[in-house]
């Protein structure tokens, strides 16, 4: 799954443009796992068992595991080796610093994780982001543009052309759509498809639907293209705590079919 079409025939064998998060809440793990990073990660390898036949990826949330010190790391890293071949990880870091800085968070994401993609934030320009893309072509790079937030108001719409619009048209000049992937929230479908214009060959990660509100149809409708310009739409709430006693998993493996079978017919059209 490094180039686009490579990915994009994995997501077709599995009709899905599901993207699960890992954002595993200790206040919403189910009892019976135990608390800590026990019940953390007891609580992540049960999900990625339950959905992954589901699923195109797996997004954990770093600051989720993080919060544990090295015992979080470790667990991380126990979670990523046990994911199945056929699923794309996406390391959810949103790094973004100075170029040698920038090298080590490639490189601690990259080859320490095992990871396949990592999410970056593009507003210290070129030197912040080229790191991730200069001696990893079999990963991917995935740049905020505009996120699903209600906070992206405060920057990311400023500007004429909006800054948003600016960083997809920039970020295309140093990367290719087999290099690189943008952020673009579920919850502003009209800019999504305006966003697929001004990149109709790159993948886009898609946060926002389920807790926040998006809406697969919607996103599908606005952006989705069987030119290799694909979606990996991302839930995490709303698959992760549809149930919460000992039939969790089961849950969230009902939950993951239905957004699955959401986009699966979307590979079938012309």
């Amino acid at each position: 799954m490094t180039n686009r079409q490579d990915l994009f025939e994995m997501m077709r064998r599995k009709q899905s443009c599901l993207c699960v998060g890992l954002d595993p809440d200790p206040a919403r793990i189910p009892a019976h796992l135990g608390t800590g990073v026990e019940g953390m990660e007891a609580f992540c390898h049960a999900i990625v068992e339950a959905t992954h036949a589901y699923a195109a990826a797996f997004k954990p949330n770093l600051a989720f595991f993080e919060q544990y010190g090295a015992a979080g790391w470790a667990a991380l890293e126990r979670i990523v080796e046990r994911v199945p071949s056929d699923v794309l990880v996406i390391a959810d870091a949103k790094r973004g610093d100075i170029g040698n800085t920038a090298k080590r968070y490639a490189k601690a994401m990259y080859e320490g994780l095992g990871a396949h993609a990592i999410t970056v934030a593009p507003y210290m320009g070129e030197d912040s982001v080229k790191p991730f893309i200069e001696g990893y072509s079999d990963r991917w790079t995935i740049v905020l543009a505009l996120t699903s937030n209600a906070g992206a108001e405060d920057f990311e719409f400023h500007g004429e052309p909006p800054l948003y619009q600016r960083v997809v048209a920039r970020c295309q000049t140093w990367g290719t759509p087999d290099e690189l992937m943008f952020v673009v929230g579920a919850t502003r479908p009209e800019q999504l498809e305006e966003i697929r214009g001004l990149a109709p060959e790159s993948f886009f990660l898609v946060p926002g639907v389920g807790a926040q509100g998006g809406r697969i149809e919607d996103v599908m409708d606005a952006a989705w293209s069987n030119e290799f310009g694909g979606l990996l739409i991302n839930a995490s709430r709303s698959i992760l705590y549809a149930g919460n006693g000992e039939d969790f998993a089961a849950a969230a493996a009902s939950e993951a079919q239905k957004l699955q079978q959401a986009t699966a017919p979307y590979f079938n059209r012309a």
